[in-house]
């Protein structure tokens, strides 16, 4: 095996094409559920601080809250899907999202919205967790880069949609309309898991784990550099677009000038870049190594946020200029993340692929609600959001670097 090559070579998964059809959609819509509920509601945001009567800050807080949530929730779930299974954890967090999605629906006040979609992070963190651990269960290496990408492709075109969806029932309805169609959301997810999902972990694999064993689990993961590594390459990857997800609702609309609808549609050129560098890593898969394709995505990534920056500086920033970069910001984010998550959970055997999911997820999200706040001290600005993005693009391409450094050195290859 090259030095070169970090994740294991391609193997016959073993799975009918039906099988791997049936699961990329189920998987795919069951992942999509929560991050539907997070930008769903972006073009709201300016209508929902009237309603409200809550600064844009504060109800930027119903955002962070939710990331945050749904940090701490992976943290619990993931283990307890290593203990009971599957099945029996899904079902009982998207069923709780329902509930909490209408709970949002009737919120009189931002603090309690606040509170319920924080509620809301805790349970859908159960979809986002144990699809990750049900992959892991069935595909590694390469296998389960290419199932990453397939199921991607599925799970994107949900924040793709959600803005221009989100724009218009807030165009023929109320901004409390939104939830109610999570909620909708949430019931067919629901659905399709108990009709088309088989549980994946044996009864014989499951592992009863109690604080002790949990935290020394934890701290195997954290020593254990083939895991953390690229497990640091997916959460500043994440944190550098959610800075971008988390600010430019704002700076689109009150900056430079879009309205809500035309917003949807930029906001969706953007998560169609990162769809089309998702499906760009799949072509690359049989021709190049994943280091190759990680390094690649990095560097269009960081060839995106420069031109943002370039722009700025130039004073030449508009509703043309800015996205442009975006879109390439975006693909390169599509490159990485399929690699970069694949790597960290193929390093890890199946019977705690449940908590290695939730650890990776847990950080994920923290960073994901913590970083863009991070970004926007002193106003939510083109200025701010270019510092942050800058910053972790940045820290993605030292992760990359140390994820490489750490395969070449020592591959791993875990069946």
């Amino acid at each position: 095996m090259s030095a070169a090559a970090f994740m294991p070579p391609a193997t016959a998964s073993g799975h009918s094409r039906r099988f791997i059809a049936t699961m990329v959609f189920v998987l795919g819509a069951l992942s999509a559920t929560a991050p539907i509920a997070i930008d769903l509601y972006l073009p709201a945001f300016p209508a929902m601080a009237d309603a409200l009567g809550s600064p844009e800050s504060r109800i930027q807080l119903t955002l962070t809250s939710m990331m945050i949530g749904m940090g701490i929730g992976q943290a619990f779930i993931g283990p307890l899907s290593d203990r009971f299974g599957r099945r029996r954890p899904l079902l009982i967090g998207m069923s709780v999202f329902t509930l909490t999605s209408l709970v949002c629906a009737i919120a009189t006040s931002a603090d309690l919205l606040i509170a319920m979609r924080f509620a809301q992070g805790l349970s859908g963190a159960a979809g986002v967790v144990v699809a990750r651990a049900v992959i892991r269960d069935h595909f590694h290496g390469d296998d389960m880069t290419r199932f990453t990408a397939k199921m991607m492709f599925v799970t994107m075109l949900a924040p793709m949609l959600g803005p221009i969806v989100g724009a218009q029932l807030i165009r023929f309805g109320p901004w409390q309309t939104v939830f109610v169609f999570m909620a909708v959301l949430s019931v067919l997810s629901t659905f399709l898991v108990w009709k088309f999902l088989p549980e994946s972990l044996p009864a014989r694999e499951r592992r009863s784990m109690g604080g002790r064993e949990f935290a020394a689990s934890l701290g195997t993961l954290v020593r254990d550099a083939h895991f953390i590594a690229p497990t640091l390459v997916v959460i500043m990857n994440f944190s550098m677009l959610f800075t971008y997800v988390s600010t430019f609702s704002f700076i689109a609309q009150e900056e430079l000038g879009a309205s809500p609808g035309f917003y949807s549609l930029l906001f969706a050129a953007g998560t169609l870049a990162l769809l089309a560098g998702n499906q760009a890593n799949m072509l690359m898969i049989d021709r190049s190594q994943s280091n190759q394709r990680m390094i690649v995505g990095m560097v269009i990534s960081l060839a995106g946020v420069l031109w943002i920056a370039g722009v700025q500086f130039a004073g030449a920033e508009n509703l043309w200029t800015v996205p442009a970069g975006i879109v390439l910001m975006m693909f390169g984010c599509g490159v990485v993340f399929p690699n970069a998550g694949a790597a960290a959970m193929s390093s890890q055997p199946p019977q705690i692929a449940g908590t290695a999911s939730a650890f990776m997820g847990s950080l994920q999200m923290g960073a994901g609600g913590a970083m863009p706040a991070l970004a926007t001290i002193g106003g939510v600005t083109l200025a701010n959001m270019t510092l942050g993005l800058s910053v972790y693009a940045a820290a993605t391409a030292l992760a990359v670097a140390w994820t490489i450094r750490v395969y070449r050195r020592d591959p791993v290859v875990n069946a």
